[in-house]
């Protein structure tokens, strides 16, 4: 009698199929790091919420050496809101460990490693849809006092 359920596999395997990081994908990250030379910092999403710091530090520091590891927890809480940044000293490192962890399990929870990107305050609002306004001051010349 076979039995059904969940199963967890053990940290860093994946029975998920077809993913494993193919030569595509791999230019892709490539690409980001090109764009954002100095990356070496990786976000991780969809964490398990009991997942701490000390454990994100001794899972990644498989692949180098760690500057910071944040968790990042609610503001009036302590309770993490299920994501972190890890840095690393080099970029090299930041790329070993995005491509070998993302997607893997990790306390119980498949997690998604992506670079890090900086914050751009002109794109945290969504765009309007539809055709662009025309702004009142485009057909102003500006004057020089």
């Amino acid at each position: 009698m076979a039995t059904t359920g969940w199963f967890r596999p053990p940290i860093g395997t994946t029975s998920l199929p077809n993913r494993s990081v193919n030569r595509q994908s791999s230019l892709k990250l490539r690409d980001c790091f090109i764009e954002y030379p100095l990356a070496s910092k990786i976000i991780v999403r969809n964490l398990s919420y009991t997942t701490n710091e000390s454990c994100l530090k001794e899972e990644f520091s498989n692949f180098g050496q760690i500057v910071e590891v944040k968790l990042v927890k609610g503001e009036t809480s302590t309770k993490s809101k299920g994501y972190a940044f890890v840095q690393y000293t080099n970029q090299d490192d930041a790329m070993s460990a995005l491509e070998t962890m993302d997607r893997k399990y990790l306390d119980g929870r498949v997690v998604f490693v992506e670079l890090a990107r900086p914050i751009d305050k002109r794109s945290a609002y969504p765009k309007t849809s539809g055709p662009p306004q025309e702004s009142p001051y485009s057909g102003q010349k500006q004057t020089q006092g």
